[in-house]
């Protein structure tokens, strides 16, 4: 094999291996799209339900509401 031939393989052989790096590193940036959207939807529900829990004294309050409840319904 010619010395050029030989360059030349070597050389179509880095061309291909680029354009492997390449199309691999575009599927990864998809799919850590992806994921981004997928977690800050997550994030964002997490934020919705964590608005509507009740806070430590509204829980409190509503277990004393409960055990009068309770007691009265006890007593009749």
């Amino acid at each position: 094999m010619s010395d050029n031939k030989l360059l030349q393989a070597i050389l179509d052989g880095q061309t291909s291996i680029k354009k492997e790096v390449g199309d691999l590193k575009e599927e990864m940036k998809r799919g850590f799209e992806n994921v981004n959207e997928r977690l800050d939807k997550q994030g964002a529900q997490l934020a919705y339900l964590e608005d509507d829990a009740p806070t430590r004294d509204e829980h409190d309050d509503l277990e004393k509401r409960v055990g009068k409840l309770e007691n009265k319904t006890a007593s009749l």
